[in-house]
């Protein structure tokens, strides 16, 4: 395991280590082998705080939420600023410090397990590319806050299971954040607002000639950065998020399924039930008896 840094701690700072035997536990453990928590923290404006670490046992997320850094991993050497994530897997030497006149502030947290490198990847890990951007979001914050309460439960076998399971949600959520702040960075693109206006019309038909135009972009530019943000075409995704508010709507009334294809903007209910069928694999009918 590779030692987090000896920064001397303020009152606000954290800096929690797993226990050895812990870590033997979780390595072995089915629900969580594959992605666990081996030491987590929170450095607020981290005045002289500096590392170099030339073998790197873990992997290393590091999110910054204010101040500046610097960082050099593998071949690349950069600057970092609030919302950005510093990606280091297992085996990458680095070396990183916070900048004298305006130190960050850091949430980490160190991790092994068995399918690290495809989570890593699965970040945007690439050699040329360590420093990812999410933004500063309330809603990661809080997750690793939520992530540091395992350190307050007296070494719980259950709740290390849990923090571990809640570690590979951060992960996933990261990308999420990632993606959006993607979106609103971009220039004449709100991917927000654009899920917005979907949600809105969720029991009409869009066309990608009406989507396009509340972005403000030509169709051609404007599903290819969709698809680019999101992974789905817009189209495809605006028919999920339909199908995602009949599941709701299948699941909290007992409305019945021509009223619920109404809702989400159908007259045909055959149609429909054949839609639902092809994205949740199950029809309406009997999504519903499975709910109850």
């Amino acid at each position: 395991m590779s030692t987090p840094s000896k920064w001397p701690l303020p009152q606000a700072g954290i800096r929690f280590i797993t226990p050895a035997f812990m870590i033997e536990k979780l390595a072995r453990h089915p629900l969580t082998k594959d992605c666990y928590p081996t030491a987590m923290g929170y450095y607020p404006r981290a005045s002289g705080h500096r590392m170099l670490r030339e073998r790197h046992d873990d992997n290393l997320l590091l999110y910054c939420t204010e101040g500046r850094g610097q960082l050099a991993a593998g071949g690349w050497s950069g600057n970092v600023g609030p919302g950005q994530i510093m990606l280091l897997p297992q085996g990458l030497t680095h070396a990183y410090e916070a900048d004298p006149g305006d130190p960050w502030s850091l949430h980490w947290i160190h991790f092994q397990g068995a399918s690290t490198r495809v989570l890593m990847q699965y970040l945007g890990y690439r050699e040329d590319r360590i420093v990812t951007d999410a933004g500063v979001s309330p809603v990661l914050i809080g997750a690793f806050t939520s992530l540091l309460e395992v350190r307050r439960t007296g070494y719980s076998t259950r709740a290390f299971i849990n923090a571990a399971n809640h570690l590979r949600h951060l992960i996933t959520q990261m990308t999420m954040e990632i993606s959006a702040h993607a979106g609103r960075l971009q220039s004449g693109f709100g991917l927000d607002q654009v899920q917005a206006y979907m949600l809105e019309h969720i029991d009409q038909t869009v066309t990608l000639e009406s989507l396009a135009g509340v972005a403000n972009m030509s169709k051609y530019h404007f599903s290819n950065r969709y698809r680019e943000l999101t992974g789905y075409s817009p189209i495809k995704h605006f028919l999920n998020m339909k199908m995602e508010h009949a599941c709701r709507l299948l699941d909290s009334t007992d409305l019945g399924v021509g009223e619920i294809a109404r809702r989400v903007g159908y007259e045909d209910p055959l149609y429909f039930s054949r839609l639902f069928r092809k994205t949740l694999g199950r029809s309406p009918r009997d999504y519903r008896a499975s709910m109850r």
